[in-house]
């Protein structure tokens, strides 16, 4: 089971360095799906197969909302794709950057701290996400409330940024 983790721990940061490295929205936009979807699945070995189902649905619905407003403003005719040489360069050394802070932070860990939520206790009465979500909507209401108001401020923030001349992403037409 730890060696499943890894691998998903491992995907995401590989997913994470083909965002960082890549200048071209097109492909940072993959890279930033398989970001996700490999840190879902590590919520899914942890216990949270719910919140890992929400999370990856509504992070996969905002990814479509930024990825169309970034293709429609960088409109390249050849984009830098993941075997150039400039974003090569960038991913290696990305790599060795993570894996140099691995080697400095990694120094106490173990693969016993990896334990899912399923194998480390004999009975539960709940699974571990289930009396999450009840707290979402019970004591964590406010919170919720103040999370929704902070994203549809920032879409109205991105909506103005990109008008451009009082056209939006139009102005080329």
């Amino acid at each position: 089971m730890s060696l499943i983790t890894f691998v998903f721990l491992m995907g995401a940061m590989l997913g994470l360095i083909a965002v960082a490295a890549n200048p071209s929205p097109y492909f940072a936009a993959f890279g930033l799906v398989g970001a996700a979807g490999m840190g879902c699945g590590v919520l899914i070995f942890f216990g949270g197969s719910f919140l890992s189902l929400i999370l990856f649905l509504i992070y996969l619905g905002g990814m479509l909302v930024v990825f169309a407003y970034s293709a429609a403003l960088a409109a390249e005719p050849y984009p830098e794709s993941w075997g150039s040489l400039p974003v090569t360069l960038f991913a290696l050394g990305y790599c060795m950057v993570v894996g140099m802070l691995m080697g400095y932070l990694c120094a106490g860990w173990y693969e016993g701290a990896w334990t899912p939520l399923e194998e480390s206790a004999d009975f539960h009465v709940l699974r571990g996400d289930i009396g999450g979500v009840g707290m979402i909507y019970g004591l964590g209401g406010g919170m919720l409330l103040v999370g929704a108001w902070v994203l549809l401020l920032t879409l109205f923030v991105v909506l103005e940024l990109t008008r451009g001349l009082s056209r939006g992403t139009l102005r080329a037409v």
